[in-house]
């Protein structure tokens, strides 16, 4: 007995010492550059990844690699949307990637089951849609992903149930799984913190539960054997199946003593010294990874680390990164992310090289560079024309510095001009700028920081105290004042083609008093021609598109998408590079109105809560669909717009 009980403990401390090196080994993984060189590997057609180079790091502070995002130099995100990417997915390079915590494979045409990404426990974004993805999902798939906010599946070829284990996650908000081929019941989210929610077109049946009863209709259309409230539709009740016995093939294990082959018990000592050997070898382990991670996850979990309105609603979907033009205006014009260490670290490099700052608006006082340089610097995001930072300087004035990459459409008198201009504009909805400076490769602008942050912030990233008050009077103020600001721009640049260019939700910023103040304005005749489709929103109307031409009443039209957004609450997918994810809030309204069921499209936050006022939310959304008539003659001028909208009662 003594010699089995030897051996026994032989064996347990060969085990444990065989699972310490490895959880040493796993602690000590590969750097970053290695690890996403590996996953790189594994893409087929992955050109579009030139810049990943194994001689650079991947955040560095003048090089960063294309798809990847950094906070203060630590690696918190991969966003390889729309890439062409194809083949298979290495979690087990991503895994190596400690900071990880959003991953975006949006619009490939990757295929097969869905890769192992539980393995990504701290994640909290994941954006897999608009792939080929297929086959059943475990239903205990997600419940070790305890972190996730944000789930988006849409797009792809995913059948079988829905995962039990979605419903269970604590923190998740956004859960996209239309377009699929899932089956079955829908499962019972109970109570949930769930903000935005699309299962439609897939084959679900039976009552929608009543954890989701605050969502439409529209998140469950194209489920016929769907039923219950939402839907309008009585469920039929269940019939009641007899339960029949069955036998066990196995009887209860005795509770006495243990079978012959058992092995031996050990002894206490025996049990002890096991114990002390661990605990040592885990103190060894600890070490090591503390020495290694405890810097980099003191960082992101300080600092609140999300993914960027990845609106992407990233975003993904809704891929939201590509939801608007400046990111950095998600909250305090911007999206209250604090780091960056290679943005601003490369940002104050090229500030110790400049002259002086250019001041067109001295109403915040008059500032330099050197104050800038001493500033608090803060990464607010990244936008199809460039990167945002805060500055708090020392005077307490706060500003926003944008660097600009691709305005240089005009020479240094053309653009000191057209910077002189915008700062003379005055105008209580109007964001004027306060300084810029001129470089041949890039221009940075700077102006007020406004802590409220922008409108799509606020209506679908911010659950908290801002959105609730976005009841309907708040609402119609918002519209108000940004028909008063566009009418303002269009008397000022009334030679312009398009006075504004690049009116969106996110370059509406909101004051203390939701008195809403318009930015990114004036900027089509900077941009390089190139670029502007790209970067500028008046041209995805339908007019450019189709013939490409532009004027004042594409104006008209991206003011019409913002009264849409306001008054459904539903992200545009007019928002996004490729369309895909959010809702065509165009073709919906319309379709809608033409049906008569108006109703159907108002918020039920603001349905809930005014519902005397709900024939003036439907006159306010049959302005919103006038204004984006494909035909640029058939929208109403900004003069009758504002003269009907004040006709509606708040």
């Amino acid at each position: 007995m003594a010699a089995a009980a030897a051996a026994a403990v032989r064996f347990h401390l060969l085990h444990l010492l065989l699972l310490v090196l490895f959880f040493v080994s796993s602690a000590m993984s590969i750097s970053d550059t290695d690890a996403l060189i590996r996953l790189k590997q594994s893409f087929l057609n992955a050109g579009a990844l030139d810049s990943w180079d194994p001689n650079t790091a991947p955040c560095a502070k003048n090089n960063q690699w294309k798809g990847v995002v950094c906070m203060k130099g630590i690696l918190t995100g991969i966003r390889l949307a729309s890439m062409g990417l194809s083949g298979k997915i290495d979690v087990d390079a991503l895994d190596s990637l400690p900071g990880l915590r959003s991953v975006s494979f949006w619009n490939n045409s990757f295929s097969g089951n869905i890769p192992e990404f539980n393995k990504l426990g701290a994640l909290k974004s994941l954006f897999l849609s608009s792939n080929k993805f297929s086959g059943d999902i475990p239903s205990n798939f997600f419940s070790s992903m305890t972190s996730l906010k944000k789930v988006w599946l849409s797009g792809n070829m995913f059948s079988g149930r829905i995962p039990e284990s979605l419903a269970q996650l604590p923190h998740l908000l956004e859960l996209h799984l239309e377009s699929n081929r899932f089956t079955g019941p829908i499962p019972l989210f109970g109570d949930n913190s769930l903000t935005s929610l699309d299962l439609s077109n897939n084959q679900l049946e039976g009552e929608i539960p009543q954890g989701l009863s605050k969502f439409r209709s529209d998140s469950f259309q194209g489920n016929d054997r769907l039923c219950g409230k939402v839907l309008n539709k009585e469920c039929q009740p269940a019939e009641s199946i007899p339960l029949e016995a069955t036998a066990s093939d196995s009887s209860p294990t005795s509770a006495g003593a243990p079978p012959p082959n058992a092995s031996p018990a050990m002894s206490p000592a025996a049990m002890g010294g096991i114990a002390i050997v661990g605990m040592m070898l885990l103190f060894l382990v600890i070490t090591i990874v503390k020495r290694r991670r405890d810097n980099d996850f003191d960082l992101l979990e300080k600092d609140n680390l999300d993914d960027l309105i990845e609106v992407s609603v990233s975003g993904g979907s809704t891929n939201r990164s590509n939801a608007g033009s400046s990111n950095y205006n998600r909250r305090a014009s911007g999206s209250s992310r604090r780091g960056g260490g290679g943005g601003v670290g490369s940002t104050r490099g090229k500030l110790a090289a400049m002259g002086e700052l250019v001041m067109v608006n001295d109403e915040k006082g008059v500032f330099g560079l050197p104050d800038l340089m001493k500033a608090a610097a803060e990464v607010l995001g990244n936008g199809g024309l460039g990167s945002a930072y805060k500055a708090a300087m020392v005077s307490g004035v706060s500003v926003v510095v944008k660097r600009m990459r691709e305005m240089n459409r005009l020479g240094k008198d053309g653009f000191d001009a057209e910077m002189r201009h915008l700062g003379k504009l005055r105008h209580e909805n109007i964001l004027t700028p306060l300084a810029y400076h001129y470089l041949k490769e890039e221009k940075l602008l700077i102006s007020e920081y406004v802590p409220k942050g922008s409108l799509l912030y606020v209506l679908h990233g911010d659950r908290g105290a801002s959105h609730s008050e976005l009841k309907w009077p708040v609402r119609l103020k918002i519209i108000r004042g940004i028909a008063q600001g566009l009418d303002y721009l269009h008397s000022e640049y009334a030679s312009s083609d398009i006075p504004h260019g690049n009116l969106k939700s996110c370059n509406v910023l909101l004051g203390s008093n939701y008195d809403p103040l318009l930015s990114d304005y004036g900027f089509y005749p900077l941009i390089n021609s190139a670029q502007a489709a790209q970067a500028l929103f008046a041209l995805k109307t339908p007019e450019y598109i189709q013939y490409q031409q532009v004027s004042p009443k594409s104006d008209i039209y991206c003011l019409g998408i913002i009264i849409l957004e306001i008054v459904t609450g539903k992200f545009p997918s007019q928002y996004l590079l490729n369309g895909k994810g959010g809702t065509d809030v165009v073709h919906w309204v319309h379709t809608a109105i033409s049906e008569q069921r108006e109703s159907e499209l108002i918020d039920p936050e603001i349905a809930n809560s005014s519902s005397e006022s709900v024939s003036d939310v439907e006159m306010l959304l049959r302005i919103g669909a006038e204004c984006t008539h494909t035909n640029p003659d058939k929208r109403p001028s900004l003069n009758q717009i504002i003269s009907r909208v004040e006709e509606v009662k708040a």
